[in-house]
């Protein structure tokens, strides 16, 4: 079960309306293109095309699978007094006195550029729980920093 805004959720419905409507009749068509190109045995734009059509199924699969295991949160049911999922968190990196804020969000919502990191990453796991003033050290691929929490609002 993957906990997810309503907003994230509709992403994931849009998206796939997009690759079975228009992905896929445009895997398909390159196909038939292929095919109609002659013998298969030694057509490497059919076995491109047939392996893209295949990537692309996979894909529409784990969407449809992370859909129907997706639970959507109730956002005004949320608190600001502790670090949850949809929680906007404002912190400081008391090492390099830096300010960083992120959102926590499931994985399938996670997009670095817009400051959305997943609840699985090594910074989430560690701030959650965690309340204004509270200070965490957080161990990442690069060694440890330490982050205060200067702001816990929703996203």
């Amino acid at each position: 079960m993957a906990y997810m805004s309503q907003e994230g959720y509709d992403k994931m419905i849009a998206e796939l309306r997009r690759l079975e409507g228009v992905e896929r009749p445009k895997a398909s068509a390159a196909i038939a293109e292929a095919r109609d190109k002659g013998d298969l045995s030694e057509n490497s734009e059919y076995d491109a095309a047939k392996e893209a059509q295949a990537h692309l199924e996979d894909k529409i699969n784990q969407l449809k699978l992370a859909i129907q295991e997706a639970k959507i949160i109730d956002t005004s049911r949320l608190s600001t007094e502790q670090v949850q999922i949809l929680t906007k968190v404002e912190m400081t990196n008391l090492t390099t006195n830096t300010k960083m804020t992120y959102t926590i969000v499931s994985e399938n919502e996670a997009n670095l550029r817009e400051g959305k990191i997943s609840i699985k990453t090594p910074i989430a796991q560690g701030l959650l729980g965690k309340k204004v003033g509270d200070e965490a050290d957080i161990t990442i691929p690069r060694g440890t920093i330490r982050l205060r929490i200067d702001k816990i609002s929703l996203a």
